[in-house]
């Protein structure tokens, strides 16, 4: 099989709707913009679609100057890049605390009213250096406001598994994925441990388990029991649902529709 890249995303906001790109570039904390902003509550930890669900109906859009964000019943908000107050704020991302600044008031306003709750959007300055967990890391990799890890991976064919189990079929945002491979068989990724896309080459070193975002519906924003319900018949690994690759990279580099990935090496032992 000729494995290819078939879509590559970003979500410079945590949690919202994701951007599809052709090209982008490689990081040291991942694909450029993602996930450097994050809305914060008054207590200044992350606000998600786990919370609150109907910031699928946000959606956030890469212009030169910034990023346009658009929502239902709401006016347009820009935030132009390097935005910031100048002010310094602790942020908490699971059990990992890190620096961030407040990039605006207009901004903390036009979230605060269409969640309806007091919150606040950060960004995550260079300065800011958060690693992947110890366990796994290689060479003190960085990540940004990610849950854990810069990339994420999955195959299309896995899906399609997923979807042939299924009365009503997901869509790939569900999983909010960064790389999107096609070729393989379902599952593919879950025995690869080094592969090259393009002229890069990835460490596939974590299986992901999923969590109550996947069950939102992102056109709606609706929550509902599925596709958690069907993978745990089939993808659970103790207490938890695994669906899709951790990725860290070797280098940084570009990344296009179409790259060509090579599997440099298999694992002895599959995780999920």
């Amino acid at each position: 099989m000729s494995i290819t890249l078939a879509n590559l995303y970003t979500y410079p906001v945590k949690s919202i709707p994701g951007v599809s790109h052709h090209l982008a570039e490689v990081q040291d904390r991942g694909l450029e913009l993602d996930r450097r902003w994050m809305i914060v509550d008054s207590e200044g930890v992350a606000i998600t679609q786990r919370q609150y669900p109907k910031i699928a109906l946000l959606k956030q859009t890469i212009t030169e100057q910034g990023l346009v964000f658009e929502a239902p019943g709401m006016s347009l908000l820009r935030v132009l890049f390097g935005e910031n107050t100048g002010k310094s704020t602790a942020v908490k991302i699971w059990k990992d605390t890190c620096n961030a600044l407040v990039v605006s008031s207009m901004a903390d306003v036009w979230f605060s009213d269409f969640l309806g709750t007091t919150c606040q959007l950060v960004y995550m300055p260079d300065t800011t250096q958060r690693l992947v967990e110890e366990a796994y890391n290689i060479n003190q990799h960085i990540t940004s406001f990610s849950d854990a890890y810069p990339f994420l991976l999955i195959s299309e064919a896995s899906l399609d598994d997923l979807n042939s189990r299924m009365e009503k079929p997901v869509p790939m945002n569900r999983f909010r994925p960064n790389l999107v491979v096609s070729g393989t068989n379902a599952f593919a990724e879950d025995t690869w441990k080094k592969i090259k896309i393009g002229d890069i080459i990835f460490h596939v070193v974590k299986p992901c388990a999923r969590c109550v975002l996947t069950t939102v519906d992102q056109t709606t924003g609706i929550k509902g029991a599925e596709p958690l319900r069907t993978l745990s018949q089939y993808r659970k690994v103790g207490t938890k649902v695994m669906f899709g690759q951790n990725l860290l990279p070797e280098s940084k580099g570009q990344l296009s529709v179409g790259d060509k990935v090579e599997v440099l090496e298999v694992k002895d032992r599959v995780e999920a």
